[in-house]
């Protein structure tokens, strides 16, 4: 599914298309699902010893900036399941595969020497596609159904949701915010600043349906239950052809971007809110594991997390040869997804610009809060949805392996 949920309609959609894009978590069930649209990728790098690796490096010390770390303790390769085709949000990921990667087409993996800091730790890595490359299942259903993944992506919903059939734990969080947004025209609708605006003004939002956030926001009473319409394709065509009337899900990372450079029917600006800054704090794209693994990969995890931390900062430094892995691959792939180099560098720039990768609430990156995690849990829980009556924030994540000298300069 989309960043959230129920990719198949994105799928249908881009198929229909060719021009839907999604990305990001894992949430089938939740509904946090949002497929943008992206332009056809221009020429990209063929194997991994053409990518740039020129920059700077933002190593603020750590495991993952200084050396090459020793990962002799974790599985070789080491397997991570990701929620979709790649893109820039998965940058930390590509940033630690080494030269000389090559790509699966038929299984839609990408797979090379694991590096730390631009050194070989010893091991390989092994970057799998998801949504449609693992039959759009949920990443957690992956991990159980799949012994050999190590770690896979989750957000805080999808967990929550998800807890008695497939739980999972998050052990790092290379994204501090989630980049999903409501956006809708601001020449249409000056007046609005904020997605509880849009409740006050009985804007139609056209959401994925089986939504999370949606269904937070009707009991909150920031949006009225019959201005949500749960009819969300996928596709730009909607919104343009109505002239940018409704309001629609999307990503602050992609569709602002698109609207304005590669949607030539529109051609101009679009207005957002994030839904974290509307008050649904989840984590999104975290890297987790199963709790039945977690005492076996604990001394990989002692080691790589802060891989992973560091991996996220140098990323945002120097994203030249992630992206251009990230494009190879979606090239390769060959599917109804594509990923430009453009809207790559347009999605590193508005993670920088917007802190989707940042420091916590302390100077550590990739830590999570569990304040912020119960306020997702009640929540979800006082909008009727069905959670575990003893779950808490302790039971979704562990900072144990997180290195607290990590972190955004």
């Amino acid at each position: 599914m989309n960043r959230t949920t129920i990719r198949s309609l994105a799928v249908l959609a881009t198929a229909a298309l060719a021009v839907a894009a999604c990305g990001g978590d894992d949430d089938d069930d939740a509904g946090d699902t949002t497929p943008s649209a992206t332009d056809a990728p221009s020429e990209a790098t063929t194997a991994g010893t053409e990518a740039s690796t020129d920059g700077t490096e933002a190593s603020t010390g750590g495991t993952g900036g200084g050396g090459a770390a020793d990962l002799s303790a974790c599985p070789d390769p080491l397997v991570i399941q990701t929620d979709w085709f790649p893109e820039a949000e998965h940058g930390a990921l590509y940033q630690m595969v080494g030269e000389g990667y090559s790509v699966d087409v038929d299984n839609k993996v990408v797979n090379g020497p694991l590096v730390a800091g631009g050194e070989e730790t010893g091991i390989n890595i092994e970057v799998r596609a998801g949504g449609p490359a693992i039959g759009d299942q949920p990443v957690s259903v992956q991990q159980y159904a799949d012994d050999g993944i190590a770690l896979g992506y989750a957000n805080t919903e999808g967990q929550v949701l998800r807890w008695e059939d497939n739980a999972v734990i998050s052990v790092v969080a290379p994204l501090e915010i989630n980049p999903q947004i409501i956006y809708w025209d601001p020449e249409t609708y000056p007046e609005i600043e904020t997605l509880a605006d849009l409740g006050e003004n009985d804007v139609t939002i056209n959401v994925f349906p089986g939504g999370t956030f949606d269904d937070v926001f009707v009991a909150e009473g920031i949006w009225n239950a019959d201005q949500v319409d749960p009819s969300y394709d996928g596709s730009p065509a909607r919104f343009i052809a109505e002239d940018g009337k409704l309001a629609q899900q999307g990503f602050a990372s992609a569709e602002p971007y698109q609207y304005e450079n590669a949607f030539t029917d529109w051609g101009k600006p679009i207005a957002f809110q994030t839904l974290h800054d509307a008050g649904f704090e989840v984590y999104s794209q975290t890297l987790s594991v199963r709790p039945d693994k977690l005492d076996e990969l604990r001394p990989c995890l002692e080691a790589f997390v802060p891989v992973v931390q560091q991996a996220a900062i140098d990323y945002l430094a120097d994203p030249a040869r992630a992206n251009a892995i990230i494009v190879d691959a979606v090239v390769q792939y060959d599917t109804f997804w594509t990923y430009s180099p453009e809207l790559a560098d347009y999605s590193v720039a508005t993670q920088q610009e917007l802190g989707f990768v940042g420091n916590g609430p302390d100077d550590t990156l990739g830590n999570m809060d569990e304040a912020r995690i119960q306020g997702v849990i009640d929540k979800i829980r006082a909008a009727g949805l069905e959670v575990p009556e003893d779950l808490v924030a302790s039971d979704l994540f562990t900072n144990e392996f997180i290195d607290e000298n990590i972190g955004m300069p």
